[in-house]
């Protein structure tokens, strides 16, 4: 061990294209490390398996959505984004369920020494 272990938190996303049938890929994972002051998200969109899923989905809006994902992670404001100052409060609301297009997973959570690294092993692990 390199150095201290924190605590994290995260969610993988989901692309549910049709709520009504509740089938999805993931696309996503957002990870939350109060410890390290970490919030960040990492996404791979594979068109092939979401035009499986979902012929005719709107691919550039899904990736829309992420990148919007990424600025309420980074804080940014933009039109639209809710205002959040705090990571943690910024993770809980990507974090809460909702019925759209894209959704996040149930919040799990472990120990990392990096916790960028760990969020790289787990969008190869969960979604690549």
């Amino acid at each position: 061990m390199s150095g201290p272990l924190v605590g994290y938190q995260y969610v993988v996303l989901r692309c549910v294209p049709r709520v009504d049938r509740d089938e999805f890929v993931n696309v996503g994972v957002v990870l939350y490390s109060q410890q390290a002051d970490f919030l960040d998200v990492a996404f791979a969109l594979d068109p092939d398996r979401l035009s499986a899923l979902a012929p005719g989905l709107d691919l550039e809006a899904v990736e829309a959505s992420l990148r919007t994902l990424a600025d309420v992670c980074g804080g940014r404001a933009a039109p639209g984004l809710p205002v959040i100052s705090r990571p943690g409060a910024r993770f809980g609301w990507i974090s809460a369920p909702r019925s759209t297009v894209l959704q996040p997973g149930p919040v799990h959570g472990g120990l990392t020494e990096d916790p960028a690294a760990t969020l790289a092993a787990l969008v190869r692990r969960l979604v690549g």
